[in-house]
């Protein structure tokens, strides 16, 4: 069904059409969040959070404008509140997960992948979202919309309300950091491994 049409249905208080409007958004909402919250379980209650907000701002949504564009603004917006009120501490998923009753580990689904290939790809995964989160928010922000979601400059630009040369030049202080965040953790790697040896 046509998006515009379910979005005055959903306007209307109709939940199945909203129920049907936002299940291909889910699970970029959800990914955005990880992204920027750093772990599962922030990143499920911000895109639930954010995907409330979305239906009761709903009627405020100009029918003019993107909608995918609106509910990233929502859900950056969700996040970046809950980053400012928390100050969330980041938990590693190679960390035990502590249950009350002992340390549980976490597991990994089988993706296809030889397990070291798994590992290879886990571990740069870890490696680059920890050196994510050391990224300054604006910076990492513009980082997750351009570098893995994809999205353009004009975008970005209409998500997080600046100018498309702002989210330029964060995206490349972001760059920036981030490279140099990797560098360091390499850096004290190479130096661990060599004292080792």
């Amino acid at each position: 069904m046509d998006e515009k049409i379910l979005i005055k249905q959903s306007i209307n208080g109709d939940v199945t059409s909203f129920e049907q409007l936002i299940k291909s958004y889910q699970k970029m909402a959800y990914n955005v969040a990880y992204r920027v919250m750093g772990n599962e379980e922030d990143a499920k209650d911000m895109t639930q959070e954010a995907l409330i907000k979305v239906y009761k701002n709903l009627k405020s949504f100009r029918m003019d404008a993107s909608f995918s564009t609106w509910l990233y603004r929502i859900v950056m917006n969700t996040c970046k509140d809950a980053l400012r009120k928390n100050k969330t501490k980041v938990i590693s998923l190679d960390q035990p997960l502590d249950t009350g009753d002992g340390e549980m580990q976490w597991e990994i689904e089988d993706e296809g992948l030889k397990p070291d290939e798994q590992l290879v790809q886990k571990e740069t995964q870890n490696e680059v979202q920890k050196a994510l989160q050391l990224v300054g928010e604006n910076n990492r922000i513009v980082l997750v919309l351009r570098d893995i979601k994809g999205l353009s400059y004009s975008e970005i630009s209409d998500i997080i309300d600046v100018p498309e040369g702002t989210v330029k030049s964060r995206l490349n202080r972001g760059r920036q950091e981030l490279k140099e965040i990797l560098l360091k953790q390499r850096t004290s790697q190479l130096k661990a491994i060599r004292k080792e040896g």
